[in-house]
C-alpha cells in the first residue's frame, strides 16, 4: 500500500500553530524585527529554514507547558483529517514539535504516527532538536527528505518545509506556498482545500 505522508502546521492544522504561539508569547517589539529579517533572508536564500526557526524560537522564553496549553486551545484541525486517519493511517512528518503536535492529536482522540522535531524550552530561549541533522544532497538543507518512508508515497503539504519532500513523492497534494512553488517549477500536484478533497481524489 502506498504510504501517505502529511505535513502538520498549515496542513493538518488550519493555521501555523508555531506562528500563533510566537505571536502570542513573544512581545511584538521583539518578534517583528526578527521575523522581518529572517523572512527576507529565507526568501533570498541566505538563511535556511532551520536558521530561521532557531532565531525565532530563541526569543521564546515561556515554559513549554504554557505554550502547549495555548496550542491545544487554539489549534483547529482541517476538515476530513479524522476520516483520512481512519482510512489510510497517514504519517505526520513535520519540522514542528512532538510536544505541540501530540497533545492536539490527543485532544482530537486521534492516534497517528509522528516524525517531528523536538522543542527544548529554557528561560533564555528555546532550542530545537531537529528531525534531521544532515544536509540534503538535493536542496542543501537539513530537510524532511531523509525522514521520508520508502517509495512509493503520497505527500500532502502547504509550505516551505514541504518543498524537497514533495519533489521526492510519487503524487503531491498542495496548497498555499507549496502550490505556488510547484507551479513555478512546472511540477504536477493536486490542489486541495481540506482532506475531503484529498479523500475524493484518492477514491
Amino acid at each position: 500500500m502506498t504510504e501517505i505522508v502529511v505535513d502538520w502546521d498549515g496542513t493538518v492544522t488550519e493555521q501555523d500553530t508555531l506562528s500563533l504561539a510566537l505571536q502570542h508569547f513573544v512581545p511584538r517589539k521583539i518578534l517583528e524585527p526578527i521575523t522581518a529579517r529572517v523572512d527576507a533572508a529565507l526568501a533570498a536564500g541566505t538563511m535556511s529554514l532551520r536558521e530561521v526557526m532557531e532565531c525565532e524560537f530563541g526569543s521564546m522564553k515561556m515554559p513549554l507547558a504554557d505554550v502547549v496549553a495555548f496550542v491545544v486551545e487554539k489549534a483547529r484541525i482541517r476538515s476530513g483529517f479524522a476520516e483520512l486517519v481512519a482510512r489510510f493511517d497517514p504519517l505526520i512528518l513535520s519540522t514542528s514539535f512532538h510536544e505541540t503536535i501530540e497533545p492536539v492529536l490527543e485532544r482530537e482522540g486521534l492516534t497517528v504516527r509522528v516524525r517531528a522535531s523536538r522543542a527544548v524550552a529554557g528561560p533564555n530561549g528555546w532550542s530545537i532538536r531537529w528531525i534531521s541533522d544532515f544536509d540534503c544532497s538535493q536542496c542543501g538543507e537539513a530537510c524532511k527528505r531523509r525522514a521520508l518512508p520508502a517509495a512509493p508515497f503520497i505527500y500532502i503539504g502547504d509550505g516551505y518545509s514541504d518543498r524537497c519532500a514533495a519533489l521526492a513523492a510519487d503524487r503531491v497534494f498542495a496548497r498555499d506556498g507549496l502550490a505556488r512553488y510547484l507551479t513555478e517549477l512546472g511540477a504536477a500536484y493536486v490542489p486541495y482545500d481540506d482532506f475531503y478533497d484529498v479523500l475524493a481524489a484518492l477514491s
